[in-house]
């Protein structure tokens, strides 16, 4: 995998986050059709914008992930 494909699956993620005001990974990896890796390296792309607020549920079991505001 190079760059250029974890760029533009960073593009696929926020395109979907654009759309929700929030997703757990397991329902972001279903809506992107990406795989544990490469959801990873787009989530790392974009929250080393800091395009994403990162949160976990009240159970503290899943990872709650949405696009930063401004």
């Amino acid at each position: 995998m190079n760059i250029d494909t974890i760029g533009y699956n960073a593009g696929l993620v926020w395109n979907a986050l654009n759309e929700v005001e929030a997703i757990g990974l397991v329902q972001l990896r279903k809506v992107t059709k990406l795989k544990d890796k490469e959801l990873m390296l787009a989530l790392g792309w974009l929250a080393r914008e800091d395009k994403l607020v990162i949160s976990e549920d009240e159970n503290g079991k899943n990872i709650i992930v949405s696009l930063a505001q401004g």
